[in-house]
């Protein structure tokens, strides 16, 4: 734990002790229990996002984000733009729980889910694969250009290209049918716009996940910006027990620090060389962690090798660091996963309620009514209906309010998924008082129906 030699001092802010490699940040490679979690999830999510546009469902993708018929299919569930209060709701879930997230655990969606997170380690985990561990990769960089550099080299940008290409089409698939795309691509047919799209998100991926990396989320991403706001004395983040590990400073395993005036700090470094970010976390609370939990699990495999309690970087709130308990400010906590709740609820009865028929009803506006010679007064309608399932349905039309109307024009019809159809309609009623009489149109179809409320004007 001694050797100096191993070390790769990458701190960037304040310490001119600490030599950086030309801005390069050399990532070692970390296992522990967070470690293992953050790889599963990441694992995990990457190959939900790969296989998510290839997933059918009764015939049709399954996850389908359609522009240009201006549709999303989500499995059993259509959208149109006319359900725009659904994604204003689904926004709002988002939003609150990701406040809830951030108050509680810090910054636990950025360490653990973010895409640019799980791409990034991605990227890193190839880049290891490669080339090396971290002390390997800064030798190679810092030796001669030679034939095996170049073949090391060569051979991760090359795997970290095609994985954006893989990562391109992809993120294209979900909203231009996978199938097509795949086709268009391997026959060279593909429309010039999906190609486009490809290539520009390979690229950006090749380009955060490779090169920028962490750059993303301490220069471009507001959530590192903002965080402050949702943090408060109890929120959960990787911490170092300043009390417990100060004094720093290198000791024998088998000598008594707590005599020689040391903390369990070691001052070995390692929460610094696995740091994604490049900060050393001893410094404190920085917008540039991300609270991934390699820190944790290498200051926990050194105090194990020295024979010391584990912990003295862990995930803890300044409150519990002081040797307090939950402040006023915990209730924060509460609320925003009340609302966060409140509107899922919302959200899930919107979409059990939403009706898969829409029916509009326009009057005609040259004539309110008209009196035929037989006495009648007719009033004439047009009826907008629109079939918001996914597949097609036959629909009958009916009138409530008025006793034995005369109907002109079509009852039944068969409407076809996504179609808005004009239905032209007129009722003649025999004259009796006058005014105006509420009636309700009425389209019955197969699984569900849809009312809407109108006007039968008299004379």
């Amino acid at each position: 734990m001694n050797d100096t030699s191993s070390r790769i001092d990458v701190k960037v802010c304040t310490t001119p002790s600490r030599p950086r490699d030309q801005g390069h940040i050399y990532v070692r490679a970390q296992q522990g229990r967070w470690q293992r979690l953050r790889r599963r999830l990441g694992w995990g999510l990457m190959l939900l996002f790969l296989a998510g546009p290839w997933l059918s469902w009764n015939g049709r993708q399954a996850i389908l984000l359609d522009w240009a018929q201006q549709r999303f299919h989500l499995f059993g569930i259509t959208l149109w733009p006319q359900d725009l209060t659904l994604l204003a709701l689904l926004l709002t879930v988002a939003a609150f729980a990701l406040f809830f997230i951030t108050t509680w655990l810090g910054r636990v969606w950025c360490g653990f889910l973010c895409p640019q997170t799980v791409w990034t380690f991605w990227f890193i985990w190839v880049e290891e694969k490669l080339e090396g561990s971290a002390n390997r990769r800064r030798q190679r960089d810092r030796g001669p250009r030679n034939a095996a550099w170049l073949l090391r080299k060569g051979g991760k940008h090359l795997l970290w290209l095609l994985i954006g290409l893989l990562s391109g089409f992809t993120f294209v698939a979900y909203f231009t049918p996978a199938t097509e795309l795949a086709q268009g691509l391997l026959t060279l047919s593909a429309a010039p716009w999906p190609v486009f799209w490809v290539g520009l998100f390979a690229l950006c991926t090749y380009l955060n996940a490779g090169w920028m990396r962490t750059i993303m989320c301490t220069h471009m991403c507001p959530y590192s910006r903002f965080q402050s706001a949702m943090f408060d004395a109890n929120t959960l983040s990787a911490a170092y027990d300043a009390a417990r590990g100060e004094r720093r400073g290198p000791r024998s395993r088998h000598s008594d620090h707590r005599a020689q005036g040391l903390g369990d700090c070691i001052d070995c470094n390692l929460c610094v060389q696995v740091c994604p970010a490049g900060i050393d976390i001893r410094d404190g609370l920085q917008y540039e962690c991300i609270n991934c939990g390699a820190c944790i699990d290498a200051c926990d495999q050194t105090m194990q090798r020295m024979g010391y309690e584990t912990g003295l970087v862990r995930y803890a709130s300044e409150n519990a660091l002081a040797g307090g308990g939950p402040g006023r400010a915990h209730v924060r906590v509460w609320g925003y996963g009340v609302v966060t709740v409140v509107a899922l609820i919302l959200l899930v009865l919107a979409v059990a309620g939403r009706s898969t028929l829409a029916l509009e009803v326009v009057r005609d506006r040259h004539q309110l009514y008209r009196e035929t010679l037989n006495g009648d007064v007719e009033n004439t309608f047009t009826l907008k209906l629109a079939n918001r399932h996914q597949q097609p349905q036959r629909v009958v039309l009916s009138v409530e309010g008025l006793e034995q109307p005369d109907w002109h024009g079509p009852r039944q019809l068969i409407l076809v998924p996504g179609e808005v159809t004009e239905v032209p309609i007129s009722l003649s009623l025999r004259a009796q008082g006058q005014g105006a009489r509420p009636i309700v149109f009425v389209a019955r179809g197969a699984q569900d129906k849809a009312r809407t409320e109108s006007r039968f004007l008299m004379p």
